[in-house]
């Protein structure tokens, strides 16, 4: 019997996560791993929590497991945020006035700025020198 599942893509800076959910005891996986131990930094956790808070299914028994690569620790969170968001959407296309409301179904564009000829960084120019 095949388990019945909804997925999403969430991508930030350079951080892709494919995410899915169905219905089961409440385990969140990532990458092989529970999510405690995954994103043990703080507000983390929060930011992700987030999206279940904001369409009310805080204590509902969803299993989530979710692919992540690229990146880093910040990414990483952002897209599992916006992958999650997402895969609610396809499990339930009338919860997405509340996701949007919550800002969890926009995607951030920010990214890193390519480095430039002749400069240090991005924006940052050598120092002047008069003499």
């Amino acid at each position: 019997m095949a388990l019945q599942y909804y997925e999403g893509i969430g991508r930030r800076k350079s951080s892709t996560a494919r995410v899915r959910v169905m219905s089961g005891k409440g385990l969140f996986i990532v990458n092989e791993k529970p999510v405690e131990d995954y994103f043990p930094r703080l507000g983390d956790m929060e930011q992700i929590n987030a999206v279940w808070e904001s369409v009310q299914l805080a204590g509902e028994a969803y299993d989530v497991t979710v692919k992540v690569s690229g990146g880093g620790v910040s990414g990483q969170t952002g897209a599992v945020e916006l992958g999650l968001a997402r895969a609610l959407v396809k499990m339930n296309p009338e919860m997405i006035s509340s996701l949007r409301r919550g800002g969890h179904l926009t995607r951030d564009p920010r990214v890193k700025e390519r480095k430039k000829p002749g400069l240090k960084r991005a924006r940052k120019a050598p120092t002047y020198t008069k003499r």
